[in-house]
């Protein structure tokens, strides 16, 4: 399946269908999280299918919906509880049918992507965690916990506007507005209340010092949803993880300087080290296009012989040439195009 592609499966677990999706080939990459999820309405939203796209080049990125929300069986609660969403994945591991994954736990779902790898370290080759948390209760104050999902319970379209707020700092009234309306076709009223409740009471931290898999943590410096802090002290607890902080303020990785969180997470499972601070947003910035005119230029071609052979204009391989300049912050053609042969995708 290509990179371009998303077919929706459906697996039966109990009595319930769960609905989950591959995309891209390659060693399997299982991406799990957020309390809210929806395989079709995410792939509609472009920045989301770029981020998945990203990480699928080499992987096989397969998601799925946790049940009672997106296209998996509604009828029926939400895992309310780290056991839940434990049994849960371990479920879905074993229908899909691969000996080992990589694992990617995102916001809560870094949770329980650390728990199962505490438990079954025969099934997992490395964990990647983003915007994780140890404890729930640290994410905000009681009251401040308890006021969220009691606007949640008693009125879901309210509470929908409101952690739209909280989740895209950045985005536009129109962009809060849609997502707001995603997360109410995502799950009922009663189903996000559940599930929002079962963020802030999830506890993983018993299982974070057991985790003997190599580990990523990222987590970006202001996220207005999960506290740098706490991305922090996950990766103090883990045995030799290692930690990478990004800027920006957005909690969905997809959102923001995504392209970052993709290089980070592909070096991981690559094997390499992450990029020292100063290269990480530099190297995540530039695009596949940017790179292939700069290794032209480092064999010596004009921007005339560069058009010729990438079959665009001579403007359209100078303006290439001038983002990446900017991007990296360096003087000339030829300090770009030496950037990219020393810093390797």
């Amino acid at each position: 399946m290509t990179a371009d592609e998303q077919v929706v499966r459906h697996t039966q677990m109990g009595d319930r269908s769960v609905a989950w999706c591959a995309v891209g080939s390659g060693s399997p990459l299982v991406v799990g999280g957020w309390w809210a999820s929806h395989l079709a309405l995410n792939w509609q939203d472009p920045a989301f299918r770029r981020f998945v796209r990203g990480l699928a080049r080499r992987h096989a990125v397969i998601r799925y919906d946790r049940p009672g929300t997106g296209l998996s069986d509604r009828d029926g609660s939400p895992p309310v509880s780290l056991d839940e969403e434990l049994a849960t994945l371990a479920g879905f591991l074993e229908r899909i049918e691969y000996p080992r994954v990589a694992l990617m736990g995102a916001s809560s779902g870094s949770a329980v992507a650390s728990a199962y790898a505490a438990q079954h370290p025969e099934r997992v080759n490395r964990l990647v965690l983003y915007g994780s948390y140890a404890r729930g209760a640290d994410i905000a104050s009681p009251a401040a916990r308890e006021l969220l999902v009691s606007i949640v319970e008693k009125q879901w379209g309210l509470g929908a506007r409101v952690l739209a707020d909280v989740f895209l700092p950045n985005a536009t009234g129109g962009e809060r507005a849609d997502f707001a309306e995603f997360q109410r076709r995502s799950a009922s009223r009663e189903t996000a209340a559940k599930a929002l409740r079962a963020v802030y009471e999830m506890d993983s931290a018993a299982y974070l010092a057991r985790v003997r898999v190599p580990t990523l943590v990222l987590h970006r410096r202001d996220d207005r949803a999960i506290p740098f802090a706490l991305g922090r002290e996950v990766a103090d607890t883990v045995p030799g993880a290692t930690f990478v902080a990004l800027d920006g303020d957005d909690h969905f990785p997809w959102v923001g300087d995504s392209l970052a969180v993709v290089d980070a997470v592909e070096r991981f499972l690559d094997g390499l080290p992450p990029r020292a601070p100063a290269e990480q947003h530099n190297a995540a910035a530039l695009t596949a296009r940017e790179r292939e005119v700069l290794t032209l230029v480092a064999q010596g071609l004009t921007d005339a012989q560069i058009a010729d052979r990438l079959y665009l204009s001579a403007h359209t391989v100078h303006r290439h040439v001038a983002n990446a300049r900017t991007k990296l912050g360096v003087p000339s053609r030829a300090a770009a195009a030496a950037w990219v042969l020393t810093h390797p995708h």
